[in-house]
């Protein structure tokens, strides 16, 4: 049975489309479009019609190259909407053996369980953990025998309004949403390994606006975050200190910047940039340009690695963490990762490989677009909830559909985990003073400093 996928991936710099003709769960990539962002910004719209615009833009580039007319597609969204906590349910099994009700039941139980504010709904409900009678850590229920059903699950929320705002965004392209997919979830789909997942694994997406977090932990995702700081911040660094423009700016980032050259002084190659207005150029040489990206850098790991060693699943990821996004291409970035992050395994990934996938989309820019395409391929946890309230599963792609509306009791604000933390044991390199500090309670503080 062949079946027509759309994924639409809402980033900060780009709209990605890809559409692919899925047979027995196989993906073939058959169209894909781009477009520059327009009307978002930190991952957050900003501007629907210019939104709306950009969205269109792309879906009609992938559309004539597929030849597909479909007007559903799967949409990521921003880790800046959402907010997460994970929860607890236990049903009892009658019959004696579990299957998909005992499974829906519980999962349904452990939302109930869970206190979600108002303003949010949930968009993935995701077990990490099920538990029959005494045995713990079982993967799959599905068929056993047991008298009671425990669950443990993650459940990400996305902030209502902002929900009804990319709804009407994608309503405005002309395309209607089968299900929306948290990013930095979509991402990991595209980037890690089966024995990633198995030993447990961080993956950071960094974006043009935000550094996506996951951490995968038993059979699912049982923390996402975000770092509201992202490539474009390093481009306008050196639009700053170079007085150019962003566009020139890009272009220095991307062709000429390599963090390895900061300390070559007297081999370090010099650039004629045009100023602000390009009446007048002037000279920059490549080790000015790696120390403004160096700087950025060096703030933005320090902040990641803050987040994945404060975390209580820090000791749960054996396999280590998975870096992609477009930042990735930096010549001398993971030099750098491997620095900061060297208590943890890294790597650096591109998405997987589709049956069909061009060029334009084997680059670590288009890991959620890809991880997208892969989750309308069933290509996700063994069991969730998604965000139209229905129950997947990998063997049988849709079990049930849930007309039932959930409504949530109401509560205080999510709380934020962590106090404090030392953010690094030793300096990372002589020039570099690293100091003790509180970084979750300094964080917004700093940030406002920043940007």
């Amino acid at each position: 049975m062949k079946q027509i996928v759309m994924a639409i991936d809402i980033g900060s710099f780009n709209i990605s489309c890809a559409i692919a003709e899925v047979t027995d769960g196989n993906p073939r990539i058959i169209g894909v479009g781009f477009a520059k962002s327009q009307g978002i910004r930190k991952g957050a719209i900003t501007n629907i019609e210019q939104a709306a615009r950009s969205i269109k833009s792309a879906i009609l580039d992938a559309k004539r190259m597929s030849g597909a007319e479909t007007n559903r597609a799967i949409i990521s969204i921003s880790g800046v909407y959402a907010k997460s906590r994970n929860s607890s349910g236990v049903v009892t099994v009658p019959s004696g053996e579990i299957g998909h009700k005992e499974i829906h039941r519980v999962i349904q139980a452990a939302l109930h369980n869970a206190t979600i504010p108002a303003e949010y709904e949930a968009i993935h409900i995701l077990p990490y953990q099920f538990m029959v009678d005494e045995q713990e850590y079982v993967d799959d229920p599905s068929g056993m025998s047991g008298s009671r059903l425990k669950a443990l699950v993650h459940i990400v929320t996305a902030q209502k309004t902002a929900l009804e705002n990319l709804r009407r965004v994608v309503k405005a392209a002309g395309i209607e949403i089968e299900n929306i997919v948290l990013s930095s979830y979509a991402s990991s789909i595209a980037v890690l390994s089966d024995d990633e997942r198995d030993l447990g694994v961080a993956c950071i997406d960094i974006g043009g606006d935000t550094c996506d977090i996951m951490i995968h932990s038993g059979n699912s995702m049982c923390y996402d975050g975000i770092l509201p700081v992202g490539s474009n911040h390093i481009t306008k660094d050196i639009a700053h200190a170079c007085n150019t423009s962003p566009n020139v700016a890009e272009d220095l980032k991307i062709n000429y910047g390599d963090i390895a050259s900061i300390y070559d002084h007297e081999n370090s190659k010099i650039l004629e940039v045009p100023t602000i207005g390009g009446e007048k150029t002037q000279q920059i040489q490549c080790n000015f340009l790696a120390k403004v990206i160096y700087a950025r850098l060096t703030e933005t790991l320090g902040f990641l690695y803050g987040m994945i060693d404060q975390n209580e699943l820090k000791h749960h990821i054996s396999a280590g963490i998975v870096f992609t996004g477009g930042l990735t291409q930096l010549k001398g970035l993971e030099d750098l990762i491997n620095a900061f992050f060297k208590d943890y395994p890294t790597r650096l990934a591109l998405p997987k490989e589709v049956e069909g996938m061009p060029e334009e989309l084997k680059n670590p820019m288009c890991s959620a677009v890809v991880g997208l395409v892969l989750y309308g391929s069933g290509r996700f946890t063994n069991y969730e909830m998604d965000s139209e309230k229905r129950l997947k599963t990998k063997k049988n792609k849709l079990l049930v559909e849930e007309n039932e509306r959930f409504s949530y009791p109401q509560s205080p604000e999510l709380k934020e985990v962590g106090e404090e933390f030392d953010l690094f044991k030793e300096p990372l390199a002589d020039d570099m003073k690293l100091k003790k500090e509180g970084i979750l309670d300094k964080f917004k503080k700093k940030l406002v400093e920043l940007f």
